[in-house]
């Protein structure tokens, strides 16, 4: 899938600046950042990466995060690398892209790994992370121009057979980190699967969905200020009752889409 970088609307955005009340949406034209279209269209990358676009949007999500040439971006939770590798491209070879798996994805998934590591021997400006979850980005302080989240956060929160699970304690000492790795005025963007209203991490086991007000809470415990939220990845015929593994909606989740700021 190829994407022309013209004008197109962005259903139920919300790009609002920290004077702004966060639900107000813009119905206004977005226009695809071309340096973001150019790293979404690399030939070089994975084919398997490249038939999950229709349902992920990257161009759209870099758009929506603002990410320039020159960031220096924290992938984390990256996984094999299918944003890393966009990231990489959009930030260009002045930037920076720092590809993280929390220690127990290593642990539990080796060949994630073995795939981030892949990708920094190919691409001078990816760094190979690997963290504890409570300290995910300690040594950074200050340094980063964004941080992504993308489809892990409800993992932080997972309870899984021979793993010690992460801790509220824990994520909120990992948001910390994270706010404290940005630098003024930098952005997070979290985005998960949607459980239903109220369920909290309760359905993360059988589901793999998190509950979006819970999220919030945690995020904004530590001082993130709402900056925007978009509805690119939102389904209303996703039920949010099944698992986002199950053959009927994997892929097209009703998803949220939150944009966090470090004051400055």
């Amino acid at each position: 899938m190829r994407i022309a970088a013209t004008l197109i609307s962005l259903l139920g955005l919300a790009a609002c600046s920290a004077a702004e009340p966060p639900s107000t949406v813009s119905a206004a034209p977005v226009e695809l950042a071309s340096h973001i279209v150019t790293a979404v269209n690399d030939s070089a990358r994975p084919e398997a990466d490249m038939q999950r676009d229709a349902g992920r949007h990257p161009a759209e999500i870099l758009t929506f995060a603002g990410v320039q040439p020159g960031w220096r971006v924290a992938d984390l939770g990256a996984g094999s690398g299918y944003y890393s590798r966009i990231l990489s491209g959009a930030v260009g070879m002045d930037g920076e892209v720092i590809s993280e798996n929390m220690d127990w994805i290593v642990e539990r998934f080796p060949s994630a790994d073995e795939a981030i590591a892949a990708l920094a021997e190919e691409r001078d400006n990816v760094t190979r992370l690997v963290s504890p979850v409570p300290s995910i980005l300690d040594g950074y302080d200050n340094e980063l121009d964004a941080a992504f989240m993308m489809l892990i956060y409800h993992d932080q929160a997972w309870v899984q057979e021979g793993f010690e699970a992460p801790t509220r304690e824990d994520r909120i000492a990992m948001n910390r980190s994270i706010f404290n790795a940005l630098r003024p005025g930098g952005v997070y963007l979290v985005v998960d699967h949607r459980a239903e209203d109220g369920t909290g991490d309760s359905v993360i086991g059988d589901y793999h969905r998190i509950d979006e007000a819970f999220v919030r809470e945690e995020i904004e415990a530590v001082g993130f200020e709402l900056a925007g939220e978009s509805g690119i990845l939102s389904n209303p015929d996703d039920t949010r009752t099944i698992s986002v593994f199950d053959p009927s909606i994997r892929g097209n989740t009703d998803r949220f889409v939150l944009l966090y700021r470090k004051p400055l």
